[in-house]
């Protein structure tokens, strides 16, 4: 799980990170030791889950930061990502010895029991720094306030893409005038597409990589192709459960076509056949950096509207203030500062293919010169996203439980409609139960913005 102690800066140092960071043009990492930084007088204890390149770019940014405010020390740590990282945090915010700012999945926050292991941001203290509600999309803002308070501060939309290679598009006759895809509106159409697509790719690659057997991708692109139809999961009070089982079943059919009719491979290599020359994969846009790094020619949208309407999956990462008993004065106020300079600064974070959520950002040159970042940004204004409830979010129980029921369906062990009554099922039993942080179900908790 690691030390808190153990700053991302030590970390990258022992393993040889400064000459990883060196050849990205970051500066120096040095130490994370505890005595405060020379000239400062405030000091803010950061922890986060990033690693790879979006922590490099956060490094940037945090280096940045410390130039500009030389007054206030940054003592950034990183943990484990996924379950350890919360796992951390709730006994930290719970034993009194929480950090002054952390980092979690918007669809988290509901089940961190806000007020009392989060605390809620002053909105008066982000203002005085330049961060507005409307400053972000409505929709994103509204995630992050419960009981009329704002407990997460978004900093990205991250989302699921579709990536596509030009040179075998262009092959196939399905690149248009603009050299993007052609457009698809309907599972006919994207059937298609594959189909023309698997007679100009390489023998021994696959058409399209969608982690077949992965119960995170799978359970991710059932929210996208199930919100597309329109489907829901709760109603507002969450008393009840409203899953279709007949929306969910044509979902769970469209997913299991692909590995029928030979155009995924379970199990392949997605994002690695992808760079060797498969015409599609369905990949997070974290990947991003990956196939830049690669030179390829290729492309990103949001995923197929197949079913009319437009979205694909989406999650956020946000800024939280771990719950502290004597939270206040000028450490409090330095944590504000220092969310609200990162979620402005956002150009260097859109580096690694994340959507930044602070809009003023979206509208610069430098943006718009971002490729394939310019394609898909988009994808902010139709967001499918997880029902707000104590057991959603990144790698939280829902994903968790539902996840391998549609991987059974996609991989063939069990009927697609066997499998939506078996999401139904499931989606009962978790509605009834309580969240171990605060002991109350969804209903008693309540997620009202």
């Amino acid at each position: 799980m690691g030390r808190p102690d153990l700053s991302r800066r030590r970390l990258l140092a022992a393993a040889g990170g400064l000459t990883v960071a060196g050849s990205f043009g970051f500066a120096a990492l040095g130490t994370g030791a505890d005595a405060l930084a020379s000239g400062a007088d405030t000091r803010v204890r950061y922890w986060n889950l990033f690693s790879g390149g979006d922590g490099y770019n956060m490094i940037a940014m945090l280096d940045a930061f410390r130039a500009d405010n030389p007054g206030i020390d940054v003592k950034d740590s990183t943990l484990q990502w996924g379950s350890p990282f919360y796992t951390k945090l709730a006994m930290a915010a719970a034993g009194n010895r929480a950090p002054d700012l952390g980092v979690m999945h918007m669809g988290r926050v509901t089940g961190f029991s806000p007020g009392r292991l989060l605390d809620p941001w002053d909105v008066r203290l982000l203002a005085k720094y330049g961060v507005r509600e409307a400053d972000f999309i409505p929709a994103l803002w509204k995630r992050g306030v419960i009981d009329g308070k704002l407990y997460a501060l978004p900093l990205d939309i991250h989302v699921q893409l579709c990536f596509y290679r030009k040179d075998v598009l262009k092959k196939a006759g399905l690149l248009g005038a603009d050299g993007r895809m052609v457009p698809v509106t309907s599972t006919d159409e994207w059937f298609d597409v594959l189909k023309e697509a698997k007679k100009a790719t390489k023998k021994g690659l696959q058409t399209l990589g969608v982690h077949a057997n992965d119960q995170n991708f799978m359970w991710w692109f059932f929210v996208a192709f199930y919100t597309q139809l329109g489907g829901t999961y709760f109603n507002d009070a969450a008393t009840e459960v409203t899953f279709d089982t007949d929306k969910a079943t044509e979902v769970l059919e469209f997913l299991r076509r692909h590995v029928t009719d030979g155009y995924s491979t379970a199990g392949a290599a997605d994002g690695e056949q992808f760079i060797n020359g498969a015409p599609f994969t369905w990949e997070g846009n974290w990947s991003v950096p990956v196939f830049s790094g690669a030179e390829l020619d290729y492309g990103a949208t949001p995923l197929p509207p197949v079913f009319g309407e437009q979205a694909t999956h989406a999650e956020s990462h946000s800024f939280v203030l771990p719950h502290q008993s004597e939270r206040g004065g000028a450490t409090n106020e330095a944590a504000h500062r220092l969310a609200a300079y990162v979620v402005q600064h956002a150009q260097q974070w859109a580096a690694g293919g994340h959507i930044p959520a602070y809009t003023p950002t979206l509208s610069t040159a430098a943006y718009k010169k971002l490729s394939p970042q310019n394609e898909y940004a988009s994808a902010m204004d139709h967001q499918a996203t997880e029902p707000k409830v104590w057991f959603a979010g990144s790698t939280g129980i829902l994903a968790q439980r539902v996840g391998p029921i549609v991987v059974s369906s996609t991989m063939g062990s069990a009927k697609p409609d066997a499998t939506a009554r078996r999401m139904k099922g499931m989606l009962t039993e978790l509605l009834a139960s309580k969240n171990p942080m605060d002991g109350r179900t969804a209903a008693q908790g309540g997620a009202v913005a």
